[in-house]
This record gives structure tokens, sequence and C-alpha cells, in this order.
């Protein structure tokens, strides 16, 4: 059983259960078909007779002399005649009616019981059963009432097997459409489980696909559809998509990476070659040591702000976050970077009071300092940087703004990517992972960080995050 497909043992419990149930369907057919057509053999044998009682008349001799011209037959009777349609006591639908006399005795009619019947007394409308040849019957006596035929009664006669045979015709329709309707549902069944079954197969393939080939690209085509499995198949071309995204994302990190330790390395390298191979004055080897220097410092503030990206991005439960004054927090890392005053820049911090959140401190700090320090990189000489915060709308809104040689339109889309500097020249002061950190440190917090700049008048970075009451 664990061996076949999920297509295989869906069918094979499906028609498991629709031969259960059409079984278990016949049964209670037959079982109430059985007791309905019982009950109309009985009321076809009470209304056979009922029907009949008015067509037995008492007649008169001038009558009986002059017929009418569809009197069939007359019996002589007491002082005159009875007269009767033989055409009514003819066997009908297996119910035969007799004319008795009031000791039960047969006057004319059909009785194919008489013998076995003659033992049960008459009783007026009344069903009465008894036993002959092995079969069970059904009689029905009615007494008649009308003038001239008192003291006569009519008795109807019919088999129980007369209902067997309608019995016996639904059992045979039954046996013969239930296994064509079976086969035909276990058919229909296979076939459908096959159609909604395709996404898997299609998943299945695409899955295959990718780990032979490696292709991130691949995707699951559907028709249009809104069940499960076009749903699960959707689910897996966004997981796809993301999978896309990120290895595409790793890909060129992994790139800017290397061509970011390239150089670095590269210096140190050739430094140390120069400092080895013969010997040099004391400014040459200091000269080469403070440029190794310098290097390595950069790789070490590389290699620490990568190691920051991972640990965010791959153990976020590194960073708990916790309820805090916001406000508290801008105003100490304000007043620490004030004091730096690179380039002549002023730094001014407005901030409101009480405005809580809940976040990281450490991450909150390092996104200020990294939006500060962006601010002082590219300000320009005597410059200012403007640090506000305040609360509107339930959210807490930090803008950061300078007055330096703002961003282009263009750059603007691609600030916020790995190791992208606006400004190439400045690429030594800083490693660019710097807004990017903070972007990923606003997407943590659930937040957002944008810009507005224009060139030659400087930026605003705006950070917006849920206020915590």
């Amino acid at each position: 059983m664990k061996k076949l497909s999920i297509r295989a043992r869906v069918t094979l419990w499906f028609s498991a259960a629709l031969v259960l149930l059409l079984a278990l369907t016949a049964f209670l057919i037959l079982s109430v078909d059985r007791q309905i057509v019982l009950k109309t053999v009985r009321d076809n044998l009470i209304e056979a007779v009922e029907r009949n009682v008015d067509e037995v008349e008492y007649a008169t001799r001038e009558e009986a002399l002059h017929p009418a011209p569809d009197t069939d037959l007359f019996l002589p009777w007491q002082e005159g005649y009875l007269e009767i349609d033989d055409d009514y006591l003819d066997e009908v639908n297996g119910i035969y009616t007799s004319l008795c006399e009031p000791d039960g005795s047969l006057l004319y009619g059909e009785n194919p019981i008489m013998r076995a019947s003659s033992a049960l007394p008459l009783t007026d409308k009344t069903v009465q059963t008894c036993e002959s040849g092995g079969v069970r019957y059904y009689l029905f006596d009615r007494k008649l009432t009308a003038e001239g035929v008192e003291g006569l009664w009519l008795r109807g006669v019919v088999a129980q097997t007369q209902g067997n045979v309608q019995i016996g015709a639904v059992a045979r329709i039954s046996l013969l459409l239930m296994p064509v309707l079976a086969l035909l549902a276990v058919v229909g069944g296979y076939l459908i489980a096959g159609r909604m079954l395709r996404p898997i197969r299609e998943i299945s393939a695409a899955a295959e696909e990718i780990s032979t080939c490696g292709d991130l690209k691949r995707r699951i085509a559907l028709k249009p559809g809104g069940d499960e499995l076009h749903q699960l198949a959707g689910n897996f071309n966004r997981m796809m998509g993301q999978l896309e995204t990120s290895f595409e994302k790793e890909r060129r990190f992994t790139s800017d990476v290397s061509h970011e330790l390239r150089t670095p390395a590269s210096v140190i390298q050739a430094q140390c070659e120069f400092a080895l191979e013969a010997p040099r004055t004391e400014e040459e080897y200091v000269h080469a040591l403070e440029s190794i220097d310098r290097q390595s410092r950069k790789m070490s503030k590389l290699i620490n702000e990568m190691l920051a990206f991972t640990r965010l991005e791959r153990s976020p439960d590194l960073y708990p976050q916790q309820k805090l004054d916001l406000s508290d927090l801008v105003r100490g890392v304000c007043e620490d970077l004030a004091l730096l005053r690179e380039k002549g820049i002023c730094l001014r911090a407005e901030v409101a009071d009480g405005v809580t959140v809940r976040g990281n401190p450490e991450l909150l700090t390092r996104l200020l300092t990294n939006l500060i320090g962006n601010a002082y990189r590219y300000g320009k000489e005597n410059g200012s940087i403007q640090v506000r915060l305040t609360a509107e709308g339930g959210d807490a809104l930090l803008r950061v703004a300078d007055d330096g040689i703002g961003i282009s339109e263009s750059d603007q889309k691609k600030i916020f990517d790995r190791f992208y500097q606006a400004d190439p020249s400045r690429a030594a002061a800083g490693s660019g992972l710097g807004l990017a950190m903070a972007d990923e440190i606003a997407r943590f917090h659930d937040g957002s960080l944008t810009v507005e700049s224009r060139l030659g008048e400087g930026s605003v970075f705006t950070f917006r995050m849920a206020e915590c009451r």
C-alpha cells in the first residue's frame, strides 16, 4: 500500500468506499422496496375488491328476460337474478375475486386457495393471511349490502409472490446499473485525482530540475484555479522567487565582499613585499607599517560590519526587543556625536519627550549612528546636521537632515544596497554598508527608512516605526 502512488491510493480508497456505499444503498433499497411493494400489493387487493362491490346487482325476472346490451351474466338468486359483469371477476395483476354465499361457499368467480382459505371466516374490510403450498396469500373480504344482495360476500385473494416479481425486477435493474455506475465513478475519480494532483507532479518536476540543473528561475505553470493545490503551486513559485532573490543577493554580496577585501589585502601584501625585498630606511618602514595598519583596520571594520549583518539576518534572537524611551536614546547618541565636529559641521537635536517604542537599543543606536555618520561623511565644510524625533499618528518619526552634497534621483534607489556608494571619490571614508545596515535594522523593527534628497542641497533620511504606549 505504501508503495502505491497517491493517485492510486486515493482511487483505491474512493473505490472501496463507493462499493461499500453502493452495497449498503442496494440493501436499503431492496429492504425498503420490499416493504413498499408488499404494501402496494395489499392496497391493490383492497382497491380491486372495493371496485367490484358495485359490480354485483340484483335483477328482477323481467330484467333478466330483457337484458341490456352490455350485460354479461345473470345468475338465479332467491326470487330474481344476480346481474354480474364477468370481466370484473377475471384475474387482474394476480388478484382473484370470488362471490361467496354467507357460509363461504363459492357462488361465482375464482379462488386458487379455496380449501386453505375456507378455514378463515369472512371478515368485513379486514386483510387476512394464510399459506398454501408454501406460499403466503393475502385475503380481503367485503360484505355486500345493496338491495337484493344482502348477505353475499366478495373475497379477494393475491399471492405475496406477486410482490416478489416487482422486487426481483428492481433487484435486476440494481445489479445491472450499480456495477456500471461504480465503474464510471472509479474511472472518473481516477481521472479527477490525476487532474487534481497535477500541481504536485509539476512541483516534483520543478524540484528535480532545480536540484539537477540549479535553475532557480524554474516556475510551475498551471491554468487558473483556486483550490488548495493551485495555492500550493503559487506558494512554491513565490518561495522559488524569494530563494532566487536571496541567492542573487548572496552571490552579489559575496562578489562585493571579495571586491572590497581585495584592495586592502593587495595593499598589505604589496607593502610587506616592499619592506622585505631589500633593506629600507626607517622612514620607509614606518610608511609601510602605517599603510598596513590603515588597511588592516579597514578590513577589520568591514569584517565586523559583515558579521553584524549576518547575525541580524540569521540570528535575530541575539537582539531581543524591549520597551524603551527612544527620546533618551536619541539625546544620548546626539550628545556624543556632536563632540566630533568633523569638518566644522554642527550637530543639533530636537527631541520630543516621552517617545516610547519597542525595540533593541543596540540596533537603534547603530541605526542613528550610521545615519549621522553618513551625514558627517557627505556633509559640506562648516555645515549642519539636524536630528529631529517626533510622534505622529501613533508612529515614532526620526529624521536626520544635512546640507551636504545630496544624492541624485537615480542613486536614491541604490543607496540602501550593500557596498553601494553614491560618491566613489569618498569610498575610503566608509565601507558602503552603513545605510544598508540601517535599512536592515529598520525592517527588523517592522519600520521603514526613506530618503529625500537633491543634488547640492542635502538629504533627509526618515525612519518610521510604531510607537509603544
